[in-house]
């Protein structure tokens, strides 16, 4: 007779638990989220047009960063005299927020036609780091709103920002992600993106790389391909372990394939310096007012998601996910959350997000003990300090990269798609969705629709910046959509129980009607087939 297995043992929040094995479980932390706290500094600096070592030092300081905030929400503090908390005291790792890409793409473009960024004399965009030191600076100083926030009660916070304006936000963060996604899946998102004939960009990533291509060549498809394919293998045949890091392990093999195959610069390895910090490279702060509403909409996002994260990770941990002890702890993740926004900004780097995949991992090895969290803050920090880590990362081939931040960015799509799926459909929410989604979706597919609608070209600063906030606003397709699904929500008037029952009660009929239709067409097809067999 076979015996029953044994299930393995669940380590709980305070429960302790073996050193070594807390050091694997929390390098599994490290390698769920490697991928997604590299890539927004990485797409970013090809987007300000900066050198190899400037890309390092933003990937290093990133690890770092993410390592010693992620280290705030695991430990929790109590602020003295008050009834109030700074993190959530569970394994709430923290990482570069996916939603800033789209703000800082567009936002660094407007500042190469305001002349706020220099261009050469044959048209080639000069670096430009104090575009970046506007982003990060203004980024610091809108978490004031995140932080404020963080003292309303979470069912406050989802009557204000309920799924029917959080989900098409989310879905749109992740529409408008996928063209960089892509672009270097292709062969890079830089200036090769458009085949020029001359110049040091006819070729991807630039004439001087080896194994330079044009962009969008079948070996780079491939290569790109490879990734995206292995993470489909991984889910498919893959061990629980090893489908929670299928996107990591698709990256491997994308980098082996890159590397047999001569794509690599290997330079970029020997000339990075061995160990990097925080500061090592500063930039300029300043505020760019354009940049003020599309990032107060991020940080409501953020904080909307950290909620999301932080009832997931009480559910995986087994905490209650209800009663004063659950609310703290969304109170104390929603003020970190504002506080390490702040922070990153002063440390060179943009806003910081709670991650879900490691929600995932949690689940998956059945430790919810902090210790693990703990060995994941370690094992970042390392990574970070260590710049010829940063260094092979920034090595990797945009083709390799783009191919693993395509499925990424389309997992945040299809993230805003479960939230918008948690919305009944009655008329005011079909409305609310149609009216958001008409103008966010045609701001992503007509990226320069509204740049034509402001004439001015006076010498008043304020003026201009104003029209420059109103054209970034409107043509980022998810701040446009945050903006317009806000507002209705607030003025359209609530649905009767009767309306609401009606507009439900006719989608069910519907959708029984297509049902029947669909049963009535098999049954045809039976009744055709069995008239036509032989005659035995």
């Amino acid at each position: 007779m076979k015996k029953p297995t044994q299930s393995a043992p669940f380590f709980s929040l305070q429960q302790k638990m073996p050193v070594v094995l807390g050091m694997l479980l929390g390098f599994q932390h490290a390698l769920a989220m490697l991928a997604g706290v590299v890539t927004p500094p990485i797409i970013i600096s090809s987007s300000a047009n900066f050198d190899t070592l400037t890309t390092q030092y933003l990937v290093s300081t990133s690890l770092i960063v993410c390592g010693i905030l992620s280290a705030v929400q695991i430990t929790r503090f109590h602020i003295y005299k008050t009834p109030y908390y700074i993190g959530t005291g569970l394994i709430s790792v923290v990482g570069t927020s996916f939603a800033i890409i789209p703000v800082a793409t567009k936002g660094i473009a407007q500042m190469y036609a305001n002349g706020m960024c220099k261009t050469a004399a044959d048209g080639t965009q000069l670096p430009c780091p104090d575009a970046y030191g506007a982003i990060v600076g203004t980024a610091a100083m809108c978490a004031l709103l995140e932080i404020g926030l963080s003292f309303m009660t979470p069912k406050t916070l989802k009557r204000l920002f309920p799924p029917i304006v959080t989900g098409p936000t989310v879905m749109l963060i992740g529409v408008s992600l996928l063209q960089p996604g892509l672009e270097g899946w292709a062969g890079g998102s830089g200036p090769c993106v458009s085949r020029p004939e001359t110049g040091i960009f006819t070729l991807c990533p630039t004439i001087f790389a080896p194994h330079a291509l044009p962009w969008g060549s079948a070996q780079y498809i491939g290569l790109g391909f490879s990734v995206f394919i292995t993470i489909i293998l991984c889910e498919r045949f893959g061990s629980p372990i090893m489908k929670s890091m299928s996107v990591v392990v698709g990256l491997l093999t994308g980098c082996i394939i890159a590397a047999a195959t001569g794509y690599f610069d290997k330079s970029t390895i020997t000339d990075a310096p061995a160990v990097s910090f925080i500061w090592v490279h500063t930039f300029k702060l300043s505020v760019y007012g354009p940049l003020v509403l599309p990032l107060m909409a991020i940080y409501i996002i953020c904080m909307m998601e950290a909620i999301g994260d932080i009832t997931a990770t009480c559910d995986v941990s087994r905490l209650q996910v209800e009663g004063e002890l659950f609310d703290s702890r969304i109170q104390g993740g929603i003020l970190a959350d504002g506080i390490n926004g702040m922070l990153a900004g002063l440390c060179t780097i943009t806003p910081m997000s709670t991650f879900a995949q490691n929600n995932g991992v949690i689940a998956l090895t059945r430790c919810a003990n902090r210790t693990a969290g703990y060995w994941a803050v370690f094992f970042l920090i390392v990574m970070g300090i260590f710049s010829k880590f940063a260094a092979a990362l920034v090595a990797i081939p945009s083709s390799v990269l783009g191919g693993m931040t395509t499925f990424l960015f389309a997992s945040v799509a299809v993230s805003g798609l479960r939230i918008i799926a948690t919305v009944p459909f009655t008329r005011r929410t079909r409305f609310i969705l149609t009216a958001a989604l008409s103008v966010g979706f045609g701001a992503i597919l007509v990226p320069n629709w509204f740049s034509f609608v402001f004439t001015y070209s006076g010498n008043n600063k304020a003026k201009a910046g104003f029209f420059d906030a109103i054209v970034l606003v409107m043509e980022t397709g998810f701040a446009v959509t945050a903006f317009i699904a806000v507002v209705l929500n607030l003025v359209l008037p609530m649905e009767t129980v009767e309306e609401m029952a009606e507009s439900l009660a006719g989608d069910i009929a519907q959708d029984r009607e297509e049902e029947a239709q669909m049963e009535g067409e098999v049954e045809e097809k039976k009744t055709v087939g069995s008239s036509a067999a032989p005659m035995v």
